[in-house]
């Protein structure tokens, strides 16, 4: 991690070198930024307390809403006096944003060689071959896992889908269930779903169906949902569990009734909380089902953007160049921060050993692309509607054709 004495000296740096580049800003860089919860307000305001420093010519206004009002309020403020820069997610996310010409294509920020170390996320940045925001941080999905009890029946990671099959059945052989999940708010489904079918039929098949341009009803989706009820049909995971929330399902795997979770890397913390140790803890990345499909990833992102409408763009854009240089990215990560991973693939990450697997995998081992999640990268209505698909077919996997039949009424009606 950074100290203050490091940043202060890189603040330095970085200040001159604007300084002899030319790019000394002046007039009002107006920002709007949903980082509200205490860690990410502290966060943005030493950015913007740092970038002023840099350019003590520039006021800088910021204005922080809460996080989930903003979701309500953006098309508002990016329409009526538009700010210079605001917060928002990556992919599907923005695409409506985009559509409505309220946020403006910095392609030629992307086209910097700089920006190369953010190779990883440029998909998910990318709207019609053009790029309308950067990333400032991500964190990784994947199987969290009881290494101990791996360790007890001879199990390895698995590499590929036939691996897993044959590690849940050990497991079930065993008395145990393989996977711990709570579906009662829907969205963990989601997470099944995503890598099931990006594994089965690639990023950008995915991608389509999240865009509402493939029907449920094709074959391709059918099977993804054949390979899921591979697991289902063998009981891979834990009765019932459309009566918990993900955090309720995380005794099954502390007791050890369960070994595994798909999940985001902030239910670590909340595995260490209820008294598993980092040696019984593990991670490993969603094993391969097509040898073809190059590896896709589940990354949440968040990300910065320019209103179409911005009074200071040219300052707005020298704020994406510094929250995305790899010093600052390291910072604004570090666990006494955000306690995320930084996009930047020069970056360092805090010293957190799951922190540090997930960047090694989502900066070298995720060719496929990043997916944004079930519910970012689908329509908002489609993606509710798809969820509670999801969970039933969990629950009730013969009502898979009625389910597909419904989905692809919502698609058609949603996106044509």
């Amino acid at each position: 991690m950074k100290t203050l004495t490091a940043a202060l000296a890189a603040t330095t740096m970085l200040s001159g070198a604007a300084f002899a580049d030319g790019h000394q800003l002046s007039g009002e860089l107006r920002i709007i930024s949903d980082m509200s919860n205490p860690a990410p307000r502290a966060v943005m305001e030493g950015l913007v307390e740092d970038f002023g420093e840099l350019h003590p010519d520039l006021d800088i206004e910021l204005t922080v809403v809460d996080r989930e009002a903003w979701k309500t309020q953006i098309r508002n403020a990016l329409t009526a006096n538009a700010p210079d820069l605001v917060n928002w997610y990556a992919a599907n996310r923005m695409r409506p944003y985009v559509d409505a010409g309220l946020f403006m294509d910095v392609s030629d920020l992307w086209a910097e060689p700089e920006f190369e170390a953010l190779a990883s996320t440029k998909g998910a940045m990318t709207i019609d071959d053009a790029q309308w925001g950067v990333p400032y941080t991500y964190y990784q999905w994947g199987v969290y896992y009881r290494e101990d009890i791996f360790d007890e029946l001879g199990l390895e990671e698995p590499e590929t889908w036939e691996q897993e099959l044959a590690n849940c059945q050990a497991i079930l052989d065993s008395g145990r269930k393989c996977y711990t999940i709570g579906t009662k708010f829907l969205w963990t489904a989601g997470g099944w779903f995503d890598y099931i079918n990006a594994r089965t039929n690639g990023y950008d098949f995915h991608m389509e169906l999240a865009r509402g341009e493939v029907p449920w009803t094709d074959e391709r989706v059918r099977q993804t949902f054949s390979n899921w009820r591979e697991l289902i049909d063998m009981g891979a995971y834990i009765d019932d569990h459309q009566n918990y929330s993900w955090q309720e399902a995380l005794p099954f795997m502390v007791n050890g009734e369960a070994t595994s979770y798909l999940m985001g890397n902030f239910a670590v913390a909340a595995m260490r909380d209820g008294g598993l140790s980092d040696e019984q803890l593990d991670f490993y990345q969603f094993p391969i089902i097509a040898p073809d499909v190059e590896r896709a990833e589940d990354a949440p992102t968040d990300t910065f953007h320019i209103p179409a409408n911005a009074s200071n763009p040219e300052a707005a854009k020298e704020f994406l160049r510094y929250v995305t240089s790899a010093e600052v990215q390291t910072r604004i990560n570090a666990g006494d921060a955000l306690g995320q991973l930084p996009v930047n693939a020069g970056s360092s990450v805090d010293d957190d050993e799951f922190l540090q697997q997930g960047f090694q995998m989502l900066s070298n081992d995720a060719p496929g692309g990043i997916m944004q999640f079930f519910d970012r990268d689908l329509d908002a209505e489609m993606a509710s509607i798809g969820m509670e698909g999801l969970q039933e077919f969990m629950v009730f996997p013969d009502n898979l054709e009625d389910i597909l039949a419904r989905l692809e009424d919502a698609r058609q009606r949603i996106y044509e």
